[in-house]
């Protein structure tokens, strides 16, 4: 989308078509769509634009719910967005500090600052680019304690801001910037804001330990087990005598795992009855041996991450298991074994072991009218194929 594609979808005629298109699934006949509104007399700009943009809030409904349906997006902003459950959480923090008037720096299409607005904070938006911050300005037009300034993070007068709320872009196009000092803003500068005052600084889960300073709470978040991001609380933000946390948002509503470091490692026992796999937001977070000792097991091998107990664990920080069998990792023996239980359908989950899964069941020829799932590992530091069934 560019400037000229935003104009038409701005205009009364835009934005009436684009409510009229409504859900564009992956079944929708693009074709015939664009015939008919061509027939009609709409421009061919404009049916592009309208088009690409229900094709985006089609996409963002599984970040946005149905806030998607008056939202307008680019596709990069859309990629870059916290997602509205995860939002919520954030602008609650600074809420709950008591901060009145908070600065998104970086906003990119709003989504942060949307959320913190809706919980009637002041809310100044930053962005750089001309383009996302018109885009942010339309997401945010419903409420007024929210503006949108076209402007450079680093240069935004915060006088007045109690708080900010920084999302470091990562990407310029469509490469992934791999040195910190070239994120936007840097991180030298990001981290020396943080000191001065009350920040939440959003960044992608997978970043270098080293870069986390000593003083910020780290705590990375998982949505439906995928682990979606980490985020530094500083000041009033952070909470006194934690520095490490895993946030996990499932079916089953949110739970957090907390400490004020990473946690020594359980100690290593004999494989129990059951399997219990941490959620990556703990493995991350470096926070496996607290688990572990929670629920009264012991790890299966000093370097995995698999937890077992002798009792059945249930948890909402990770997935569990029954063991039923364990087996030597060896293709002839599993295909032996698997061919017996008449497996046709195989989950395989592996840690610890350099195979690829997807040519691994190919080599085990499976047949068969039943499924089940086999967790590729190390026990004790020997390599092991175990048959469980989810509890």
């Amino acid at each position: 989308m560019d400037v000229d594609d935003l104009r038409r979808l701005l205009s009364a005629e835009g934005l009436q078509l684009l409510d009229e298109v409504g859900d564009l699934s992956s079944g929708t006949d693009i074709v015939r769509t664009v015939s008919r509104l061509r027939a009609a007399g709409y421009d061919g700009g404009l049916v592009a634009a309208v088009l690409e943009q229900a094709r985006l809030r089609s996409r963002a409904r599984a970040k946005f719910g149905d806030f998607a349906d008056r939202m307008l997006f680019t596709p990069s902003g859309l990629e870059q967005a916290t997602r509205l459950r995860v939002a919520a959480l954030h602008a609650g923090r600074f809420a709950e500090a008591g901060i009145d008037v908070v600065a998104d720096l970086g906003c990119g299409i709003g989504a942060d600052a949307l959320a913190i607005a809706a919980l009637d904070l002041g809310v100044v938006a930053v962005e750089r680019d001309e383009l996302t911050a018109a885009v942010a300005a339309f997401n945010l037009a419903p409420f007024p304690s929210a503006r949108v300034e076209l402007g450079d993070a680093q240069e935004t007068d915060l006088a007045g801001v109690g708080g900010v709320w920084l999302d470091p872009a990562r990407r310029e196009g469509a490469t992934r910037l791999k040195d910190p000092g070239d994120w936007s803003p840097s991180l030298d500068w990001t981290f020396a804001l943080a000191e001065r005052m009350a920040a939440g600084i959003k960044l992608g889960p997978g970043i270098d330990r080293a870069l986390i300073p000593d003083g910020l709470e780290a705590q990375w978040i998982s949505v439906d087990r995928e682990v979606v991001e980490l985020v530094l609380w500083s000041g009033a933000l952070a909470r006194p005598g934690i520095r490490r946390g895993a946030l996990v948002l499932g079916p089953s509503g949110v739970a957090e795992l907390t400490a004020p470091a990473d946690s020594p490692d359980a100690e290593t026992g004999g494989l129990g009855g059951y399997l219990v796999e941490p959620d990556g937001a703990v493995i991350r977070a470096r926070l496996i041996g607290d688990l572990a000792r929670s629920l009264g097991g012991r790890m299966i091998d000093p370097t995995i991450a698999w937890i077992t107990t002798d009792e059945p664990a249930s948890t909402a920080f990770g997935q569990a298991f029954r063991v039923l069998e364990r087996f030597p990792l060896d293709v002839k023996t599993l295909k032996r074994e698997l061919s017996a239980r008449e497996i046709g359908t195989l989950e395989i989950k592996k840690r610890g072991v350099d195979i690829d899964p997807a040519q691994f069941r190919t080599k085990l020829a499976l047949s068969g009218a039943r499924s089940a799932t086999l967790v590729l590992t190390r026990v004790a530091g020997a390599r092991a194929a175990l048959l469980v069934e989810r509890l």
